[in-house]
């Protein structure tokens, strides 16, 4: 069994908020929905780090194949 400590995080930034955190990759979509919901009407302000999504994207795609 894995601790806590083994599991990835992803880096979350609140423009509004003027917060950023990192967020277990395994609550990332519950944790982001719970904090758009409460504070932000849910509106989608709170959002994974563009920097670090792009590099998810472009690591996807290359698994995928997409870029050959």
């Amino acid at each position: 069994m894995s601790s806590s400590d083994d599991t990835p995080t992803v880096p979350i930034i609140c423009p509004e908020c003027e917060t950023t955190t990192r967020i277990p990759v395994d609550n990332l979509a519950e944790s982001l929905e719970r904090h758009n919901e409460q504070l932000h009407d849910g509106e989608d302000v709170a959002h994974i780090d563009p920097d670090i999504a792009d590099q998810i994207q472009n690591m996807v795609a290359e698994d995928m194949g997409l870029l050959e």
